[in-house]
């Protein structure tokens, strides 16, 4: 009998050779980013159109009431703020835009590494990244940000403002609704593990 002596196989030869990753088409960047540019584009809107009104109409720290009957609940003042969100530490304006540009990118780098179905961390960065944006607009081009929303004895606050607080309960409420998903999760399998393990002792 002849014995036939196969070749060696080289390690080379049984390694696959890697994939080249696909290149991602300008659509589907486009779609990936599209809630978020929606959402933050519609806010710094928003948020500079109501500014410019209040810059055209009322001068610097003049006050309005819309509705005389509430004036001691919601007020229209032209107020500069120069520093952070509802005037507080003042004269901060060049640190807050180095910040807010950082969190800007850092927003936009991260955004399509969130899943599809986490709507919460999506639409809570959508609103922090408009309300950073529209601030942005006014150190940029006015050296400070135009607040005017003053209710009660609230600081005086604007639209990005808001947009970054209601950002920032939304990215809380995700976390503990997800934190509450993991835990009945856990639950159900520790359930399922002790049923099982009786169902095995029934048997025995």
């Amino acid at each position: 009998m002849t014995q036939i002596n196969p070749e060696p196989i080289s390690v080379e030869e049984t390694q696959e050779e890697p994939q080249p990753k696909p290149k991602l088409s300008l659509g589907h960047i486009l779609r990936s980013y599209l809630l978020l540019i929606i959402l933050a584009g519609g806010i710094v809107l928003l948020d500079q159109i109501s500014k410019d009104w209040v810059r055209q109409n009322l001068m610097p720290y003049q006050s309005i009431a819309p509705i005389e009957s509430l004036e001691n609940v919601f007020r229209i003042v032209h107020a500069q703020n120069t520093g952070a969100a509802f005037g507080i530490f003042q004269q901060g304006s060049l640190i807050f835009t180095a910040l807010a540009i950082v969190v800007a990118v850092v927003i936009v780098y991260y955004y399509p590494q969130i899943h599809a179905r986490d709507i919460p961390l999506r639409l809570a960065l959508g609103l922090q990244l408009g309300g950073a944006l529209g601030n942005l607009v006014d150190r940029l081009t006015h050296g400070h940000v135009t607040d005017w929303i003053a209710v009660g004895d609230f600081p005086v606050f604007n639209v990005a403002d808001a947009s970054i607080t209601t950002g920032a309960t939304v990215l809380i409420l995700g976390v503990w609704m997800a934190e509450r998903q993991v835990k009945k999760a856990k639950k159900l399998e520790e359930e399922q593990a002790e049923l099982g393990d009786l169902e095995v002792g029934e048997q025995v």
